[in-house]
């Protein structure tokens, strides 16, 4: 049976569906000994061979679906080209794996790793608007003002995000710690929302996806989603 072969690559584990795209339209992709460079190309995965970077490449056998609390200090990515640490330095298994989504440099918290494309998809582009929350410490008081404009949206920048949801667990000597729920994922997006209400990010920690939670899964550490997990994202 034909399958597209970003789809293809990505059930391989070469990447993410979105990044194998990529990859193909670099020319980084042989079908048969011949170069590929535009997509929507099909392949046989019983009759065709695929290359990449000279290797050929074939569905990984077992799929791996990994949580993992990321310290601050490490990069999202399967490599970084300054040589800063990947959150793969932390994760060790012998699939080939990548993150779905991203935390910045500075925050921490909960990544999810998969070797599974299709998974990726659905997390990346749910059905459903999955919810994140995070715990954040920021300067300042923060004002019922604050919350409102919080909670209705903010231009951050040539983008006015969706609505929010800010919950203040505590203040105290002139730090605010507060919960934060989104289900928009662009770059630096909270630090950015709090920027702009004038509350700089001293720390900013994932604590869930859905109801994929971190819960008491130390930084650094890893294991493998449950059962129950596993269900729930296969429900999208």
């Amino acid at each position: 049976m034909e399958e597209r072969l970003q789809k293809y690559m990505a059930s391989c584990g070469v990447a993410s569906r979105r990044k194998c795209e990529e990859i193909i339209l670099n020319e980084e992709v042989k079908v048969n000994g011949v170069l590929v460079n535009e997509l929507g190309v099909k392949i046989d995965p019983l009759k065709d061979k695929v290359e990449y970077k000279g290797n050929i490449i074939t569905k990984e056998e077992r799929k791996v679906y990994i949580m993992l609390n990321k310290p601050e200090g490490y990069i999202t990515s399967v490599k970084d080209e300054k040589g800063r640490k990947t959150i793969l330095d932390l994760v060790h298994v012998k699939e080939r794996i990548y993150p779905i989504g991203r935390l910045d440099y500075d925050s921490s918290g909960l990544i999810i790793l998969t070797n599974d494309g299709d998974i990726y998809n659905k997390i990346i582009h749910p059905r459903e608007e999955l919810i994140k929350k995070y715990i954040a410490v920021v300067k300042g008081k923060i004002s019922s003002r604050d919350i409102e404009t919080f909670n209705t949206g903010i231009d951050i920048g040539g983008y006015k995000t969706a609505p929010a949801n800010l919950k203040v667990l505590n203040y105290d000597k002139g730090l605010s710690t507060i919960e934060v729920s989104i289900h928009e994922g662009k770059n630096r997006q909270i630090r950015r929302m709090c920027a702009a209400i004038n509350h700089e990010v001293i720390s900013l920690n994932r604590i869930s996806i859905g109801d994929i939670k971190l819960k008491y899964l130390k930084k650094g550490d890893w294991r493998e989603l449950d059962k129950e997990e596993l269900e729930y994202i296969n429900r999208f």
